[in-house]
């Protein structure tokens, strides 16, 4: 029998996609989504707007449309918002919301011997972890699934409903979840979650953590950190940083918006002066630091003057590069009801605005490393070059006459390519 998965919105659903494969690769043969007909159709689901909404149906649609007599599984963010809305899932034989993920191989075991749809969906309370160790990826780097789950409730976003309350993976497991990652070859990891920098488990938090993998994980070469917000950057974290270069110097901390008033509307913890003392305290101790966050556009009553309010902000935060969003109503948030709602056009129009500084930031971010050196972790070969990141997350690129893939070597950086540094191997 095949199976194909179609994984749809943030990098946790992409890491539990993952999983999804490797387990049921041992009994299955996987095709990718769309290409041919599959036997089970996984639809990994997403729900943060009502456009991913509409994305996940359009989904389920298709793998219908691909084979009418497959077996159709929806997973995840959208089915435990949306599970008992009449005539959605319809088509559908096997539901999973946040929790209960695991079960999944099972639960088409148990659909193929009974034929009764089944539906796992809680409403929830305290929802325990679930562990979903992934032994090894298809790419260089691997990616360690530490937290999920957010108690923050921004107006504008539904995943405390969606994802449930924030819960953590057990220290122990971590750390030998990351040895057998590195065992499998991976050089570099990253620790993600929804909420990755609020990880406590027991007395052990994120800070906690970092220092027992670097301390135990024997060959591990490089740890990342995929999201942290600026209230969870702590004192050790940063020391952490500055003793071990083996964790990255790359922090992706979500701004959201740059003016104060929108950030109010938005329920986020914290003002733009709070913002770039965070900034400016990091950058102090750790000077090439990249730090990149994301921004929404067009929240409701958003004005013309709190956008440039909030491009002037972030024009002189000395973030290297920004992910910009329009903003996009969601059912059940707070937002969604707010009057005020901005116009597509403008919305639009600010992306714009946005996209373009943000690469005019990162440009100059990267000349600033022409002449320096650094360790690369090399991925792939492209038109005649070896290209990998370095610590800081760029994109870096050099000629070999050695295969030097998936190794991390020290590299001179002799020039700045827009968004490259194209350099030679020290010693090679």
């Amino acid at each position: 029998m095949k199976f194909s998965i179609c994984n749809l919105g943030c990098k946790v659903n992409n890491y539990e996609a993952n999983w999804y494969s490797q387990q049921l690769s041992e009994k299955y043969r996987e095709v990718p989504f769309g290409n041919e007909p599959a036997d089970i159709f996984i639809i990994n689901s997403c729900t943060v707007t009502n456009t991913a909404g509409s994305k996940t149906r359009q989904m389920m649609h298709k793998a219908r449309k691909l084979n009418p007599e497959a077996v159709i599984c929806v997973v995840s963010c959208y089915v435990q918002m949306e599970y008992q809305q009449p005539g959605i899932f319809d088509d559908c034989q096997i539901l999973i919301g946040s929790n209960h993920k695991k079960e999944l191989p099972d639960l088409i075991e148990q659909y193929l011997e009974t034929g009764e749809r089944i539906v796992r969906v809680d409403r929830f309370t305290v929802t325990p972890f679930e562990e979903m160790a992934i032994r090894k990826f298809n790419q260089t780097r691997a990616y360690l699934k530490i937290q999920d789950g957010c108690n923050q409730f921004c107006s504008y976003c539904v995943i405390p409903f969606a994802r449930g309350r924030e819960r953590s993976l057990e220290t122990d497991k971590a750390v030998a979840i990351a040895s057998q990652l590195v065992k499998a070859g991976h050089k570099e990891i990253v620790l993600t979650g929804i909420h990755t920098g609020r990880y406590r488990y027991e007395n052990c938090d994120l800070a906690g953590l970092i220092r027992r993998l670097l301390g135990e994980v024997e060959g591990l070469e490089r740890l990342r950190i995929s999201s942290i917000e600026g209230t969870e950057v702590s004192d050790e974290l940063i020391e952490l940083m500055k003793q071990d270069d083996r964790i990255a110097h790359h922090l992706h901390i979500p701004l959201q918006a740059g003016n104060d008033e929108v950030l109010r509307e938005m329920h986020r913890p914290y003002d733009t002066r709070q913002f770039a003392g965070w900034l400016d305290k990091i950058k102090k101790e750790i000077p090439d630091i990249s730090i990149s966050t994301d921004v929404i556009v067009g929240f409701p009553n958003e004005s013309d003057q709190q956008f440039r309010q909030a491009y002037n902000f972030i024009e002189n935060s000395g973030m290297s590069f920004l992910h910009v969003f329009p903003y996009a109503a969601k059912d059940h948030t707070v937002a969604a009801a707010m009057k005020g709602q901005v116009s597509g056009t403008v919305k639009k129009e600010r992306v714009g605005e946005l996209t373009k500084l943000s690469a005019q930031l990162y440009n100059r971010f990267v000349a600033g490393f022409t002449g320096k050196e650094g360790m690369v972790l090399f991925e792939r070969m492209t038109d005649g070059y070896y290209v990998g990141h370095n610590s800081e997350y760029i994109e870096v690129k050099v000629k070999s006459d050695h295969d030097v893939t998936s190794l991390m070597l020290p590299v001179h950086y002799d020039r700045a390519d827009g968004e490259y540094l194209e350099g030679h191997i020290i010693g090679g």
